[in-house]
């Protein structure tokens, strides 16, 4: 295990976002050196969309203990990358394949090709990293998809079957808000936490890193609103029908899917994978919920190490 301060590099790559009308860049963080690394870096996709990369910040345990350089970024529209508020509602313009594209073009920068890489996707990143394997790009080596639904309306229908079992007060604040259209008011949000404190985050106080993804939502929500909607377990955005399952088949890697016993993205969403990705294992982690890379840290690195590296 590596105790040691790892080198850490940042930049930005210009991406020439389709309809973006503007300078785009993704900014990015190296932890790790990937020039002398001789094997594949792992490439973390955050959630949200827009939720940014702090969040993921334990993945480094994996640098730590395997010495494989961990890359970091921002997707575009939000963090250190660049914004679009001005793109709020623009379904045209937030994509799947926008967000492919970004990926593609980071790894072509950071010349990943010949070396390969492993992908490991949280929650939307998960299927982002999903969409992108089904493409079957050339030098993915194995990809872990954490929290990650491959039918978003099976993840609807999970949310539903979770509120069901809210307390009647909390359930019934939630129903009246959202049948007035109130997803900002300190009522809403009060009983918005319930949910989040069973099924996105059981950790209290929030480490400040999960903090920071409400952070960068609050700061610029617009891929959010846009492809989401007003909260986790409202889903009236544009990715509300998708069914990324339905190119599992396509996959052509090893596949990790992980979730929490008390996971928003619940079996339901989930089995859709397992059933149609060819080499797929399915792990679902105890006492833990969508951030089980932080409440259940040791068991989660132990489960992505023996994926990623089995004979370490």
């Amino acid at each position: 295990m590596t105790t040691t301060t790892p080198p850490i590099q940042e930049g930005e790559v210009a991406f020439d976002a389709p309809g973006a009308n503007k300078p785009t860049n993704t900014w990015y963080k190296i932890v790790g050196d990937l020039a002398s690394y001789p094997g594949a870096a792992l490439v973390a996709l955050h959630g949200g969309p827009g939720a940014g990369h702090e969040y993921l910040s334990p993945v480094t345990d994996l640098y730590h203990r395997h010495g494989v350089p961990i890359i970091y970024y921002d997707q575009i529209g939000c963090g250190r990358s660049t914004h679009f508020k001005e793109k709020l509602g623009d379904t045209s313009f937030w994509t799947f394949e926008l967000f492919i594209k970004e990926l593609d073009n980071l790894v072509d920068h950071l010349q990943l090709r010949e070396k390969g890489f492993f992908l490991l996707g949280q929650s939307w990143g998960g299927m982002l990293g999903g969409a992108y394997a089904s493409l079957r790009p050339k030098g993915l080596k194995k990809i872990i998809l954490s929290g990650a639904p491959g039918s978003i309306p099976l993840l609807a229908q999970g949310s539903r079957n979770l509120l069901a079992a809210l307390p009647d007060e909390t359930r019934a604040t939630l129903e009246e808000c959202d049948r007035r259209g109130d997803h900002e008011s300190p009522e809403f949000e009060e009983a918005s936490k319930v949910f989040y404190e069973r099924h996105v985050c059981r950790l209290d106080p929030y480490p400040d890193d999960i903090m920071s993804a409400f952070i960068n939502l609050k700061e610029d929500s617009t891929s959010y609103l846009t492809m989401q909607g007003p909260s986790e377990f409202i889903i009236i955005g544009s990715f509300k029908d998708w069914e990324g399952w339905k190119e599992g088949h396509n996959i052509e890697v090893e596949t990790l899917l992980l979730n929490g016993q008390y996971d928003e993205a619940t079996d339901l969403c989930v089995q859709p994978w397992f059933s149609s990705i060819p080499k797929v294992k399915w792990v679902t982690i105890e006492n833990a919920s969508h951030m089980a890379h932080w409440e259940q840290r040791e068991r989660y690195m132990q489960l992505v190490g023996g994926f990623l590296f089995p004979s370490s």
